[in-house]
């Protein structure tokens, strides 16, 4: 397993622990590190994204909200609400990773921490997101402006 594949679970798992306890993200962080012992590249890349998923949660929420037909946000399990959210950040702002990389680490993710349904569920809607995310991107800022 490469180290950016576990800084993704490790996102994974601070996102999910910020959102059923309703705990603010910055109070969860260093509670997360305190027992882990990891490379530092790891912990960055984990913390990039974490972080970044909530600096943009709203254009983040959106896009999904966009293309998860007859889903709501809250009605997705926090598991494959929060693999979305980390899988849309990096499509949206970490153009260094490939899309297909994204994805597939999205989709093997939910396929471990999800339920049995995850991995399609999440495949699904991110594929659309990434054929179409340049529109959503454009249309949410004009509606923001």
């Amino acid at each position: 397993m490469g180290n950016r594949h576990k800084s993704r679970e490790f996102a994974l798992q601070i996102l999910y622990a910020s959102d059923v306890s309703d705990t603010p993200l910055r109070q969860v962080l260093p509670y997360f590190w305190e027992t882990l012992t990891c490379p530092a590249e790891v912990r960055r890349f984990a913390d990039e994204i974490a972080l970044g998923v909530e600096h943009h949660r709203d254009e983040i929420d959106g896009a999904i909200a966009r293309f998860a037909e007859h889903w709501t946000i809250d009605r997705m399990t926090s598991v494959d609400r929060n693999i979305l959210r980390m899988a849309v950040f990096e499509l949206f702002y970490l153009p260094d990773v490939p899309e297909s990389v994204t994805i597939n680490e999205a989709v093997e993710i939910g396929k471990k921490f999800g339920a049995e349904e995850s991995g399609a569920f999440v495949n699904g809607i991110l594929d659309r997101i990434a054929k179409e995310k340049d529109a959503t991107r454009i249309e949410y800022d004009e509606r923001d402006a």
